[in-house]
């Protein structure tokens, strides 16, 4: 989600450490191939690659200490933190293995997971169909609510209802199904250009050049600190609610297609948790992003 943010926390580019080939993958034939898409080792110590945009408050943003266990991001002075490095943590001390964070941008991650350059994406992507072609997914790691942003004062400020919200001029991120499956769904919308980024969504709203943007719930009250003039639309629940599927709101971690040794690695970590403490974990995430102070 996309799915499935943003205080603007400017990703800068990552610090470094080493990796090369993971050894506790499969055998015989396939363990080449299956070695680089679990994981890479370097001077005896397994390596996790993960790959996120580094920008994208509360699952991942950059900031300039280790404070509150921040990763070093590969090949910057920079550090990442949020839900998604988080949750990388948990699965990399659970396996064994040392973490390194990559830098990516959103529409590099899944070109990343392809290549091998990386091992996994956990970026708050949603596990949707489309995404199913090109690379699999573990589990859900978290289950996203879908909202709107409007100007608090503005005309849409006491919409009830995704139908009334009908006309307005609107944007999301792009290639999420906030822009591609839930901007639609709104009457006679003036769907602007997609935005690079949850940062440059969230600066177009705030500069008047649309009246809303839609997003996901964690991403929407990140965003409130960081935007005091914001306010936020959900309408779960009703009869007036976004139209969404459950692999639209699921997200999960990406891999490379067929590798089933990580995946179940991964998923084996996950099952010890419950939708609770991932709600816990995204709170966190949430009251310790930079702008939250």
């Amino acid at each position: 989600m996309k799915k499935t943010i943003k205080k603007i926390v400017s990703a800068l580019l990552a610090a470094t450490l080493a990796a090369a080939a993971l050894t506790a993958c499969g055998s015989g034939n396939t363990t080449t191939e299956t070695t680089a898409a679990a994981g890479k080792e370097a001077a005896g110590k397994k390596v996790l690659k993960v790959a996120m945009e580094c920008s994208y408050a509360p699952y991942n943003w950059t900031q300039p200490t280790d404070a509150n266990g921040a990763v070093p991001i590969s090949g910057s002075s920079d550090f990442a933190y949020g839900y998604d490095v988080m949750m990388a943590k948990k699965i990399a001390d659970e396996l064994g293995y040392d973490l390194e964070i990559v830098k990516l941008d959103w529409d590099s991650l899944v070109p990343a997971v392809q290549s091998g350059k990386v091992d996994c994406v956990i970026a708050g992507q949603s596990i949707t169909a489309e995404r199913l072609q090109s690379v699999d997914f573990t589990d859900p790691y978290y289950y996203a609510t879908i909202v709107a942003l409007v100007k608090a004062g503005g005309k849409y400020e006491n919409a009830g209802s995704v139908a009334d919200l009908a006309g307005a001029t609107c944007t999301s991120q792009l290639n999420t199904i906030w822009y591609d499956n839930c901007l639609p769904q709104v009457p006679d919308a003036d769907i602007q250009p997609a935005q690079e980024s949850a940062p440059a969504m969230l600066v177009a709203l705030s500069s008047g050049r649309c009246d809303l943007v839609v997003t996901d719930k964690p991403t929407g009250q990140a965003a409130l600190i960081a935007y005091p003039d914001f306010k936020l639309l959900d309408f779960t629940g009703t009869d007036g609610a976004f139209e969404v599927s459950d692999e639209d709101i699921n997200i999960g971690i990406s891999l490379k297609k067929g590798n089933t040794e990580l995946k179940d690695a991964i998923n084996g970590v996950l099952s010890k948790m419950s939708k609770d403490d991932f709600n816990k974990t995204m709170e966190e995430a949430i009251s310790v992003q930079p702008l939250s102070k």
